[in-house]
């Protein structure tokens, strides 16, 4: 069997120092800002991009080009037989009906995507395990089918800060988003397979915390049968401290050590703005990890 390859794109939270150490590849995800591109972990990194938001700066995001994404595979495929790529959620972003595209036209049999419906650290966990099972010896179709077989067994729970940037993103309307301003409330949104939806309303920022807990401990219950069965995360916005010491609160919570701190990529941040937090699982493939 020849080698294979695992690609995904940074809205895994995978930027290419632990692309390298775990010997993937990452595509960096575009964004423009006043009308310049920029590349998420290239030459836009996170605290440059939150000074950006913070100063009124017009930040959108942006596919890869196709010449960008063709370029790399090509790279990629002189020392490997194929490659399995996977990008953020079709639900999220074009870019993976982009990718399928330019692979069947340009690459038949030897590149892979995978639309498993995952963003930020359920994608990490999704290149994880596609990993793992290319190395106990799967080809490349049957990692394809055990991914998009898996992609709805994850869940996420987001507070976010503010109303404005679903407001600018079109989500929600600005009269909603003024009284939300005005009432100083903490929406709680969810996504589960391929959107990004309005889950709850909290009065609080600990509310919302106790919120997200509770939806996630019924998920882990419910769908997944037990913490023992999952890997658990907290991801965030630029809310460092707050991030660590809500991790804190979940690991007592499950009584579980496995929870995974990241920051949301910007593809996210776009949407949702500084000082989102949240909290999600994903299902566990292997005991080993």
């Amino acid at each position: 069997m020849g080698s294979i390859a695992i690609v995904t794109d940074t809205n895994s939270g995978i930027m290419s120092a632990e692309a390298d150490a775990l010997g993937v590849h990452v595509v960096p995800m575009p964004f423009v800002v006043d009308g310049v591109e920029c590349f998420e972990g290239v030459n836009l990194e996170a605290p440059a991009f939150y000074a950006r938001l913070a100063d009124g700066a017009d930040i959108v995001t942006s596919q890869p080009s196709i010449v960008d994404l063709g370029k790399l595979w090509v790279e990629v495929l002189e020392t490997h037989d194929e490659l399995v790529y996977l990008p953020m959620s079709s639900g999220l972003s074009g870019s993976c009906e982009t990718a399928r595209s330019l692979a069947e036209q340009h690459f038949p049999g030897r590149v892979h995507v995978v639309d498993n419906q995952r963003i930020s650290v359920t994608q990490r966990e999704a290149v994880l395990d596609a990993l793992q099972w290319v190395a106990e010896g799967r080809t490349a179709a049957e990692t394809v089918a055990l991914l998009e077989g898996a992609k709805l067994d994850a869940s996420i729970y987001l507070m976010v800060d503010t109303l404005d940037y679903l407001r600018k993103g079109g989500r929600i309307t600005p009269a909603v988003a003024s009284i939300g301003s005005l009432l100083k409330i903490k929406p709680v949104l969810q996504i589960q397979g391929d959107k990004l939806d309005a889950f709850s309303v909290s009065k609080s920022f600990k509310a919302a915390k106790r919120t997200m807990l509770r939806a996630l401990a019924i998920d882990v219950e419910s769908r997944f049968g037990g913490v023992g069965n999952v890997h658990l995360y907290v991801a965030h916005t630029n809310r460092d401290a707050d991030a660590a010491a809500f991790a804190d609160e979940v690991r007592a919570h499950f009584g579980s050590d496995d929870v995974y701190v990241d920051r949301l990529p910007l593809s996210i941040a776009c949407h949702v703005g500084p000082g989102a937090l949240g909290i999600g699982c994903a299902k566990r493939q292997f005991a080993s990890r």
